[in-house]
């Protein structure tokens, strides 16, 4: 597999990585499996990719764990993320989000821990934290790379003025943010921010969570408990609005001959070399058709016309509800 660097100054990846939140939590929770997962995660490993991705809340804790038992004897191979910042109870109750230092500094800890590593290669501030300035907050990250506890920062879902304050303080290797064919917000403002500081762009939902492979035509084709149930833009009118948007993928791939999932990634991979999509799956059979996109190159003609019937603002619905939108951008 090819690679990307992430930053000017941060780490080598794969051209795909994998992210391993739905191995633990929100899509169809009733079908987890972390023998499966662990296969899941060998696998892609075996074909040559490096980047795994986690973080503290899914699964509360309990995604951190599956990853680490997966690389315990692979932990040369893999270039390791996980995030802070959305804190849970027990029960895993939502809890808000926290960046001071003393917090940084015991959830990154706790990763360590439940990773069994010894250092964590891109942590990231998972949400921001409008209570905190984020030079408290990055100042606190900087010390956990002093200690030897972290080689890279990152931040999550940061507006463009925060990523600029928080790269004063500290070299930042990656941005994470929702992108894909349909979330396309990044380019306007985000993209343009971040390639002027030398700052590597991590795109998750690249899939735009699992809509853009054309598996769903209605909303019954998700489980009960699936948390994508109460996405905006998997509801009422929205989702067939959504779903006409994707018969555009469908017929594109075809011609193409390959499956709407690798034209989708395709697509955010010719957005830029210094983009790093990371679709997340926990079924072998997904994986190997993501992995499949590394080899589908898209002509100009081609992405015009993906950029004609699918522009920015094309989807129907907020990505998020009202709730998860006020703890993005910002």
């Amino acid at each position: 597999m090819t690679t990307r660097k992430l930053g000017k100054n941060g780490p080598e990846v794969s051209a795909i990585g994998l992210g391993c939140m739905g191995m633990s939590e929100f899509y169809d929770p009733s079908s987890m499996n972390d023998t499966e997962a662990v296969r899941v995660i060998h696998r892609y490993l075996d074909a040559g990719g490096n980047f795994l991705d986690t973080a503290d809340m899914y699964g509360v804790g309990r995604n951190e764990v599956l990853v680490g038992r997966a690389i315990a004897q692979r932990r040369d191979q893999v270039v390791l993320a996980t995030k802070f910042g959305n804190v849970r109870g027990p029960e895993g109750e939502f809890l808000g989000v926290r960046g001071d230092a003393k917090y940084v500094r015991l959830a990154c800890d706790a990763s360590l821990a439940r990773l069994k590593v010894d250092v964590i290669d891109l942590y990231y501030q998972h949400r921001v934290d409008p209570k905190v300035p984020i030079e408290e907050t990055v100042g606190a990250m900087a010390e956990l790379v002093k200690a030897g506890k972290v080689r890279h920062l990152g931040l999550s879902e940061a507006a463009p003025a925060t990523i600029k304050r928080a790269a004063a303080v500290h070299p930042i290797a990656a941005l994470q943010t929702e992108y894909s064919l349909w979330s396309r917000e990044p380019e306007e403002q985000i993209l343009p921010t971040i390639r002027a500081l030398g700052i590597g762009f991590v795109a998750y939902s690249p899939l735009g969570r699992g809509f853009l492979t054309g598996r769903f035509k209605t909303l019954e084709d998700l489980p009960a408990d699936d948390y994508r149930r109460h996405s905006p833009r998997f509801q009422g009118q929205n989702f067939q609005k959504n779903l006409d948007l994707v018969k555009e993928i469908e017929a594109l791939a075809r011609a193409k001959g390959c499956t709407p999932s690798q034209l989708a990634l395709a697509w955010v991979m010719a957005q830029g070399n210094d983009i790093v999509p990371i679709p997340g799956t926990k079924r072998l059979s997904y994986l190997e058709e993501n992995l499949g996109a590394a080899t589908v190159t898209l002509t100009v003609t081609e992405l015009k016309h993906l950029d004609s019937v699918l522009p920015p603002g094309a989807s129907a619905g907020m990505r998020y509800a009202e709730s998860g939108m006020q703890a993005v951008n910002r």
